[in-house]
């Protein structure tokens, strides 16, 4: 690839800046034809502007479509925009898209070390001496987001199998509305536990290690599907729609598209059939089934 498409610094601040400028506009004033939308929530790395500067100009080249990156503080906030048809897609959760599933429908899922699939985590503090789940019993519990599924539902689901909830089992549970939080806020002892995305904190090794070596895992989910990119059933731009797809498809032969993994510490995007997210579902009923 020539020198002329590789991603320079200086193009990847200006996307960044205008990335963060496009957030601040109202999406329904802005929406017009030939701009794909796209959502981005805290299962993404977004604290980075860099890599976010990266991944927007490199959809702009594929795509051949300008491109405008969409963040929000909740999932809520995201899968509503994605449902009612304001983004065109969005990287979201497991658990929206299942309880969505009659709305969306998915376009491409992450490999993380080979596989669509990761973990949620349960944390405690380094130097805690505690054995079981059935040990965090009165903690002060950190959760990522309500609508997250390894930063709430695994840990619900949890407790659901066992007759219990969080508001019985723990002393108290807050939210922090980032996988990132979760870790500082054990790690600080805000919280003496906390549910996290496995991949977010394997990630959080590599460049925070100082933060994570605070905190150790008590126990892993199982293997479950990765955080999907999804789109409306019926999107409003099916020609955008097909260009993004292939975008994601075509990332990890891309030299500009390996950076943006690279950052990512992720192999590429595959298609997926909906059915890998069942799993997510069965606990989302479970949680629903006990009220």
């Amino acid at each position: 690839m020539g020198a002329g498409s590789r991603i320079d610094r200086r193009a990847v601040l200006a996307a960044a800046a205008s990335m963060v400028g496009a957030t601040l506009v109202p999406l329904l004033a802005r929406a017009s034809a030939g701009i794909i939308r796209f959502g981005l929530t805290p299962v993404f790395l977004t604290s980075d502007l860099e890599l976010l500067g990266r991944l927007q100009i490199y959809l702009r080249r594929a795509t051949g479509f300008p491109v405008e990156l969409v963040s929000r503080r909740t999932y809520q906030e995201i899968t509503a925009l994605l449902v009612s048809g304001q983004l065109d897609a969005a990287w979201i959760c497991g658990y929206p898209f299942v309880a969505h599933r009659d709305a969306l429908q998915l376009v491409a899922v992450p490999l993380w070390r080979g596989q669509p699939l990761y973990q949620s985590c349960l944390i405690v503090d380094r130097d805690r001496d505690v054995r079981d789940f059935q040990d965090l019993k009165g903690d002060i519990h950190a959760f990522s987001d309500p609508d997250s599924n390894s930063g709430f539902l695994v840990t619900r689901a949890l407790l659901a199998e066992h007759g219990l909830k969080p508001p019985s089992f723990f002393a108290r549970t807050f939210f922090t509305y980032g996988h990132r939080n979760v870790i500082r806020a054990v790690a600080s002892g805000l919280a003496q536990s906390g549910s996290v995305d496995g991949y977010v904190l394997e990630v959080m090794r590599e460049i925070e290690p100082e933060l994570t070596s605070q905190v150790t895992i008590l126990r892993r989910s199982e293997w479950l599907g990765f955080p999907p990119i999804a789109a409306p059933r019926h999107p409003a731009d099916p020609q955008a729609l097909a260009a993004l797809t292939e975008a994601f498809s075509r990332m990890n032969r891309d030299e500009d598209g390996q950076a943006v993994l690279a950052m990512l510490r992720l192999d590429g995007f595959v298609p997926q059939e909906a059915s890998l997210f069942d799993p997510i579902a069965a606990k989302a009923a479970l949680v629903a089934g006990t009220g």
